[in-house]
């Protein structure tokens, strides 16, 4: 457990960063039918989360809206700023100490806290989902931190054993194989003792997919059993994936604020280098929040990003370019590595790059004054029985 003087204590002299300001942490909301007091709830919340501690530092209250009446859960605003400065959670796990807590409770621990600082309320129907929304985040982002492919911009292979691939469909999981194994076996090489190429969109999506997968076993069998049987037939890819799988927070007009994560979070990285973007695979990079300052490296699991590493990475990206044998543009990764080492040597020259790729991004297909950060991030819908609106496909 976090001692409340660790609590207490953290982050009193933390600056804050360069984020939108929103007036104040909107939090957890639940519309969950029933009576009793809205303290004996939040304290029911904090208890299912292994959040007591918190109890302390957590604003709740009762409202009603045009959707019903609902119940609201926020870190006060002044410890709020005082561990999260302008929404930047980058630094939560050290800021708390979490370090202190055996990592799994750490991680959870986390997430926690970075839902109840929410610029945009994270909604549910029940307390239940709200529990299976912080393990699916927690089975992502572990799921996430042992994945790791081989690196080809082009290729696209599976486990054989597991997989098998259709004209029609696409790689599709053999009769009797779990889907759990088979994505597992598919992105993390501790499991199937080799690494397979696919791009890092996929493996996001199969992470996402992995993390609510585990979560339907416990709470939510019948969908999982659903979500087997179609993955027998064919997988959800792509813009279907995002829609049928996932939420998403922010937008172009109202953005999140830049460095504010919750583990579990999908989010992209955009190159905002036209010319490089044109290399096959190197438009952006999609990456999962792991927690702790760090985003996930498919390629490198042992060396996961920080915001700076992912900013230097992509940003070299434009001076490593060149033409393969057919004219195509390519990235020489290991020019993107020396380049990326030698301005780690410069603080100036971090500052230069990191006030550059620090913006917003652009819309799709513009190329004026944009960085890499992302508007939005994108979690799991809600899956337990008679509250889930993860609504597969009739076809």
């Amino acid at each position: 457990m976090l001692p409340r003087q660790a609590i207490q204590q953290a982050g009193e002299d933390r600056m804050g960063g360069s984020g939108i300001q929103r007036a104040e942490p909107q939090g957890i909301r639940i519309r969950e039918s029933g009576g009793g007091k809205i303290a004996a709830v939040g304290k029911t919340v904090l208890s299912r989360l292994d959040a007591l501690e918190l109890e302390h530092c957590v604003r709740s209250s009762e409202s009603i809206d045009s959707a019903g009446s609902y119940m609201q859960f926020s870190i006060d605003p002044a410890h709020a700023q005082r561990w999260a400065p302008g929404y930047d959670t980058l630094a939560l796990s050290s800021t708390l100490q979490l370090g202190s807590l055996p990592s799994s409770a750490a991680l959870t621990r986390e997430i926690v806290v970075a839902m109840l600082m929410g610029p945009v309320a994270f909604e549910f129907p029940s307390i239940n989902e709200l529990v299976s929304a912080v393990r699916i985040r927690h089975n992502i982002a572990r799921a996430a931190s042992k994945t790791t492919l081989a690196f080809h911009t082009s290729q696209a292979e599976r486990p054989e054993d597991c997989w098998t691939y259709r004209e029609d469909a696409g790689f599709v999981i053999r009769s009797g194989v779990s889907l759990i194994t088979a994505l597992a076996k598919a992105t993390q090489p501790e499991v199937s003792g080799a690494l397979y190429s696919f791009s890092c969109y996929r493996a996001t999506e199969y992470v996402i997919l992995l993390g609510i997968a585990e979560e339907l076993a416990s709470c939510n069998p019948a969908l999982l059993g659903q979500l087997q049987a179609f993955w027998n037939e064919r997988p959800i890819m792509s813009g279907q994936f995002h829609d049928v799988f996932l939420r998403e927070q922010g937008s172009m007009e109202e953005p999140l604020p830049p460095r504010y994560f919750v583990p579990g979070d999908r989010t992209w990285f955009r190159n905002p280098h036209e010319p490089s973007a044109d290399a096959s695979g190197y438009e952006g990079s999609w990456v999962i929040y792991l927690g702790g300052g760090l985003f996930s490296n498919f390629w490198k699991r042992e060396q996961p990003f920080t915001l700076t590493d992912k900013c230097l990475e992509i940003y070299h990206w434009r001076n490593a370019i060149y033409l393969d044998a057919n004219g195509d543009k390519r990235i020489n990764e290991e020019k993107v590595e020396a380049l990326v080492t030698a301005a780690r040597q410069e603080a100036s020259e971090v500052e230069r790059i990191l006030a550059v790729m620090l913006r917003y991004r652009e819309p799709r297909g513009v190329y004026r004054h944009g960085g890499c950060l992302d508007t939005t991030r994108e979690f799991a819908r809600w899956v337990c029985p008679g509250t889930a609106d993860l609504i597969l496909p009739k076809e």
